[in-house]
């Protein structure tokens, strides 16, 4: 009884502990739930049509695009690239989902021997015939090479031949092709369904015939609305919401942002400037009187020596003057080039002489198991040209570059830039007809000069460039005094306002996406954009390096996927109203006045040619769809009433008219529709798809 006693008097303070046990208890089981949701939502980059993409389904197709661009292009991934990349395989990725969704709706497919068809059969698919990975040395597509490849990646003995990576990336360089060729067929058999109901009727072809039919030469009168001041244009609240809610579908949005962001260029500063220049003053010396120029320069200049005999069109602009005037061993500069933010000089390493501007050549390849046989061969070559025989017969038969020796061994004209020295003090110093040859162990070339243009001077030069960088201290300079400048001013508002007494200027950025690599025009900004996304309005960065910029981001505003807030298109709603207000007095003002009143009470006049009904822009008169709506069945010279444009209030009428003599061809009219349909209809039913698929993007959430 006692112990009842005591359970009652500290019943309250019984219920309050159990009652928090609980809350804390489902609190947890809250969060865990949350957690597991948002984990879950992390681990997919997408909804389409109910189905979740899930990351470890994406990710590989990103890596897998990368290696087929690696093979295909033998190109280094670069930022920008892998930003493509990432875009192209989204895109592909949505493209594909709908597109399968839809042909599994319907029921259509890609057979097995559809697809071999398409591979190594009489259809072969246009992914595969401009693929350069099975082109031969003509640069053409050759069936042989896909056999070849894919006995290669199939072939257990082969593939031994081969290290495990390189398998590997061929293999995914095939995955990845043969699923582009059946997405490819698929879209090409469901937008060939999609077409075949769209047929043009004859109707449609006799109102496009006489569209274009007739040309009208017009004489109009316009009163620009900007005549009268939007200030004695009252609007009222009222009237903005009534529009509103009128034309609201037009202001459907995706998810964006409103950021301001300071940038500051990472420019090099005076200190850095009198560093760079102390330092190409302190190797004018040694690079005027070195005998080892090559070395020299190479050592210190940006770009690399050219041992080549160059023309005034392929010299730097600062020096063409002092290349042509002076003489060996002369020296021009250093010089500050502002526009390319370098020093620069020169040294003439041969004086300026005539030879030709190009030269034309052809070339016979040589290579045998031995250098001693490729030698042999080569002479017996060049006896049989000292005897008489064509040149290009002997190169079909013994050239061993395919590509040249299909054409007699022609390489065509070259000029001394980036050709082999050896090569060019034979081709530009010997005359026409003359062979000579290039020996190369096994290899041999035996070249002929064809023709060779008329000569014009060439002078050998010698040129240092540094280029003017930002030092890191200049860097580091940079980025502290933001760095204070944000932790001083870590709210929007004082982030916009404190800006220009601290020498920074604010600028917004509106419509920034949540999957935008770019802030304006600031590319590489995907680390900045993703934490806008993570933050809240009047929240201030840290500050990022982006490119040759330091900046940092605050959020005004993030409007989520839906419709634009009335307050963001206010304007754009008064406007329309104001415009709307302008042509009723406008119009008003131009009753019962011809053009010549009109005139007299400053509208503007013009004459315009070629107008007619298929018109979408005319001359002064800009893009009036008054007008050309009008001008088909206007009687000649009679005035239309006050017409409301899109820039102006507009009277006008036709003083001229012609037909075309061209008789109707229903049959030619309607091809030209519908292949004008039939044209547009891949891209419209993907896009159509899309919209129905309810696609949420999860990729930076």
């Amino acid at each position: 009884m006692a112990t009842l006693e005591k359970i009652r008097s500290k019943g309250v303070l019984l219920l309050i502990v159990v009652g928090a046990a609980l809350l804390i208890f489902i609190i947890g089981d809250f969060v865990n739930s949350g957690s597991t949701y948002f984990n879950q939502m992390k681990a997919n980059v997408a909804k389409v049509n109910g189905d979740k993409i899930k990351i470890t389904d994406y990710d590989p197709k990103i890596n897998e695009l990368s290696e087929v661009i690696k093979l295909e292009y033998g190109t280094n991934i670069n930022e920008d690239i892998s930003e493509q990349i990432r875009e192209m395989v989204w895109n592909n990725t949505i493209n594909e989902k709908v597109l399968s969704d839809e042909c599994e709706n319907i029921g259509m497919t890609i057979t097995k021997d559809e697809l071999e068809d398409m591979i190594i059969g009489t259809h072969i698919s246009p992914i595969l015939s401009s693929s350069r990975m099975f082109m031969n040395a003509q640069g053409q597509f050759d069936p042989n090479n896909v056999k070849y490849f894919l006995a290669q990646i199939d072939d257990e003995a082969l593939t031994q031949q081969m290290s495990y990576d390189d398998i590997n990336r061929f293999r995914t360089y095939w995955r990845y092709t043969e699923n582009s060729i059946k997405t490819n067929r698929l879209q090409e058999k469901y937008n060939g369904l999609i077409q075949e109901l769209f047929v043009t009727n004859k109707l449609e072809a006799e109102y496009a015939f006489e569209a274009n039919k007739t040309q009208s030469t017009v004489v109009y009168a316009k009163k620009d609305y900007f005549a009268i001041a939007d200030s004695t244009i009252e609007v009222s609240d009222k009237e903005i919401l009534a529009l509103y809610n009128k034309k609201k579908e037009h202001y459907k949005q995706n998810q964006a942002a409103e950021v301001a962001y300071i940038a500051v260029e990472i420019a090099p500063s005076t200190e850095d400037y009198q560093k760079a220049e102390a330092e190409i003053n302190r190797i004018k010396e040694e690079f005027a009187t070195t005998e080892e120029i090559a070395a020299v320069t190479n050592e210190n200049s940006d770009v690399q020596y050219r041992n080549e005999y160059l023309t005034k069109d392929q010299i730097d602009k600062d020096f063409i003057e002092f290349s042509f005037t002076s003489g060996k061993d002369s020296v021009y500069g250093p010089i500050f080039n502002k526009e390319e933010q370098s020093f620069k000089m020169a040294r003439i390493v041969e004086n300026a002489t005539l030879r030709p501007d190009s030269v034309k050549l052809s070339h016979i390849y040589l290579h045998r198991e031995s250098a001693e046989a490729t030698l042999a061969l080569a002479d017996s070559i060049e006896n049989a040209l000292k005897q008489g025989a064509d040149f290009a017969e002997l190169a079909k038969t013994h050239s061993m570059n395919t590509q040249t020796a299909a054409n007699g061994g022609e390489i065509g004209w070259i000029s001394e830039l980036g050709v082999d020295k050896e090569i060019c003090d034979n081709a530009f110093t010997l005359p026409v007809g003359k062979t000579f040859r290039i020996n190369n162990g096994n290899d041999i070339n035996l070249f002929i000069i064809n023709d060779v243009k008329e000569k014009v001077e060439k002078v050998k030069l010698a040129v240092i460039v540094q280029k003017l960088d930002a030092s890191s201290e200049t860097q580091r300079d940079l980025y502290n005094k933001l760095k204070e400048y944000v932790v001083a001013n870590n709210i929007t508002e004082k982030f916009q306002a404190n800006a220009k007494e601290n020498n920074y200027e604010v600028i917004t950025a509106m419509n920034v996406g949540i999957n935008s690599s770019m802030i304006n025009n600031i590319v590489h900004a995907r680390e900045a954009v993703r934490w806008i996304y993570k933050n809240k309005p009047g929240k201030v960065s840290d500050v990022f390096e982006v490119d040759n910029y330091i900046m940092a981001v605050a959020i005004i505003n993030i409007f989520e996927e839906g419709y634009q807030e009335l307050d963001n298109v206010k304007d754009i709603l008064m406007a329309e109203i104001r415009k709307d207000k302008k042509a009723e007095i406008l119009i008003k003002e131009a009753e019962g006045k011809n053009i010549a009143q009109l005139i007299g009470e400053n509208y503007t006049t013009d004459t315009i040619n070629n107008v007619n009904f298929a018109s979408n822009y005319s001359g002064s008169l800009g893009n009036e769809p008054c007008v050309f709506a009008r001008v088909q069945e206007m009687e000649l010279n009679k005035e239309s009433e006050a017409l409301k444009g899109n820039a102006g209030v507009i009277v006008f009428k036709v003083i001229d008219r012609t037909s075309n003599e061209k008789e109707y061809n229903e049959k030619e009219e309607m091809v030209m529709l519908n292949a004008r349909e039939r044209y547009m209809i891949p891209r419209l039913s993907i896009e159509t798809l899309k919209k129905a698929a309810n696609i949420k993007d999860y990729r930076y959430k």
